[in-house]
């Protein structure tokens, strides 16, 4: 083995011992809904990234009732009472080293169904980082993205500045795949720093736990 080979084998097993578990949620509930699409092809490109474990999370496939209980979950921890329909959800979110959430733009803001999915949990998503990928109309879902930046920063998550937006889907995308050929770099970027972050803050959280 030549040195080059050695140090492309060394670099394949410092990327191997530090993928990322990332949860790629898809926020939108709706009838014949587009999130499953855009989802599988952001799964698809953190799956060639190479730095990621990929779990796609399908709120549709979760109980999520919009009716809390009494007890905030910052505090009620482990106690809180969740339905049994959501336990895989609730795993899938404590499991994840970081997020891609992708969501559709309704009335200027993100779907009930992923409020809800966020309100349910606290812990969860707390010193862990966050990626948006939108889709939409004119605006690309640009104003659900602002909204949910607002929410998850008050959980204690890491907003990713870079993210990706889709204006008028319906005609940018073809057999499951955004038209735009420099989609996929822009994509890239997107995954870079979502596994910078992931890495620094699993290590910081390893290290002292977050004074949340």
């Amino acid at each position: 083995m030549d040195k080059n080979e050695n140090e492309n084998e060394n670099t394949n097993d410092h990327q191997h011992q530090h993928r990322h578990r990332l949860a790629i949620i898809v926020g939108s509930v709706r009838d014949s809904r587009f999130g499953p699409v855009v989802a599988s092809w952001v799964a698809e490109q953190a799956t060639t990234h190479g730095g990621f474990d990929v779990e796609v999370v399908d709120l549709a496939d979760s109980d999520i009732p919009l009716a809390l209980p009494a007890a905030s979950p910052k505090y009620a921890g482990d106690a809180y009472p969740r339905p049994a329909g959501m336990a895989a959800l609730t795993s899938a979110l404590e499991g994840a080293d970081a997020f891609i959430v992708v969501t559709p733009e309704y009335n200027h803001s993100y779907p009930a169904s992923l409020k809800a999915a966020i309100d349910w949990h606290f812990s969860q998503w707390t010193a862990k980082p966050v990626a948006f990928v939108s889709y939409g109309g004119a605006a690309g879902g640009r104003h659900a993205v602002l909204h949910l930046e607002n929410v998850l920063t008050e959980l204690h998550a890491v907003t990713v500045r870079d993210g990706l937006a889709f204006p008028n889907y319906f005609t940018t995308w073809q057999d499951g795949r955004p038209l735009d050929p420099e989609t996929t770099g822009y994509a890239k970027t997107v995954l870079d720093q979502l596994a910078w972050w992931a890495g620094a803050l699993r290590s910081a959280r390893d290290t002292t736990p977050y004074p949340a």
